[in-house]
């Protein structure tokens, strides 16, 4: 099986990236961006300069732009030429656990913790030792309205894996400005899934690589990114299931009210997405400029037999 890693950075080689590298099951795959220092090495892995991506696909470079973790789609489209079965996605600021990327989920069917809700959405962060806490992308209209009261167990098929994070998790501005926490989230009742679909970060998490074709990072929608990306995904027929933190997260340094604005798109918008998504998988268009829309379609073309 080939297991490749995919982050972006703009920083030089960090302690989690050190150790992503050094894992003797995995390939890494590093993109940069024009903030990235030059030169950048590697001991191990593959790193995608700025050039590079341009001399791969100069029109899906463009319409991506620059300065932005879309980058990270670059890795991606590289791990699928280099037949990837399986592909993670990570930050550089995420340090691995040494569990990390053992036992995982996708591929098979596995046994979880299956809740059930009447929502349109399922947060997965309010099933924890820290309820008080919500996924980023989740909609902020829902927050008083979660329940975990339903749940039991069942086997699901898994297509994609989402790890959390300990320190720092990944929630969103308005809600690290309210709590400011520094997690450690407790294993048990790990894994879990749902009956509705939920938010999917591209911080740690694990994707199928029959699935890569169906999954695009989208430029040009602030921190909803990966959020709607894993939306899609999950509106097509995509399986998602959580498993226990594997990282701890020394979040680099991040602008609080810049990430709330960045986020704006998703408080207005993630409960009519998830909401229509529901019921016709292709209403994703409706909420993308067209240049994302340009963008996803060049991506597309790749997966192209």
């Amino acid at each position: 099986m080939k297991k490749i890693i995919v982050t972006t950075t703009i920083n030089p080689p960090t302690r989690a990236v050190e150790l992503f590298q050094a894992m003797p099951d995995w390939e890494l795959v590093v993109v940069g961006d024009l903030k990235t220092p030059a030169p950048y090495r590697l001991q191990r892995g593959t790193y995608l300069a700025p050039d590079d991506q341009q001399r791969y696909d100069r029109a899906l470079s463009d319409a991506i732009g620059w300065n932005c973790i879309m980058r990270r789609n670059f890795g991606i489209l590289a791990a699928h030429d280099m037949g990837a079965d399986v592909v993670a996605l990570v930050d550089d600021d995420n340090t691995p656990y040494d569990h990390w990327g053992t036992n995982l989920m996708v591929g098979r069917e596995v046994e979880v913790t299956w809740y059930e809700t009447e929502l349109p959405t399922f947060d997965p962060l309010g099933a924890t030792n820290h309820p008080q806490l919500w996924h980023r992308g989740f909609p902020l209209q829902l927050i008083a309205h979660r329940n975990y009261k339903s749940k039991h167990i069942r086997r699901v098929q898994v297509d994609f894996q989402a790890d959390l994070w300990d320190g720092d998790p990944d929630i969103d501005a308005i809600c690290r400005m309210e709590h400011a926490p520094d997690c450690k989230f407790d294993p048990a009742g790990f894994p879990i899934a749902a009956n509705k679909p939920s938010p999917v970060n591209s911080q740690n998490t694990f994707l199928l690589g029959a699935m890569l074709r169906d999954y695009f990072l989208y430029p040009h929608v602030g921190r909803m990114d990966d959020i709607w990306a894993g939306y899609y995904a999950q509106s097509i027929g995509h399986r998602v299931a959580y498993g226990r933190a594997s990282v701890r997260q020394e979040r680099n340094p991040h602008d609080p009210v810049k990430d709330m604005r960045a986020e704006y798109l998703g408080y207005e918008n993630n409960l009519r997405l998830v909401t229509q998504l529901a019921a016709d998988s292709q209403s994703i268009r409706r909420f993308l400029p067209q240049r994302s829309i340009e963008a996803w379609e060049l991506y597309r073309r790749h997966f192209c037999a």
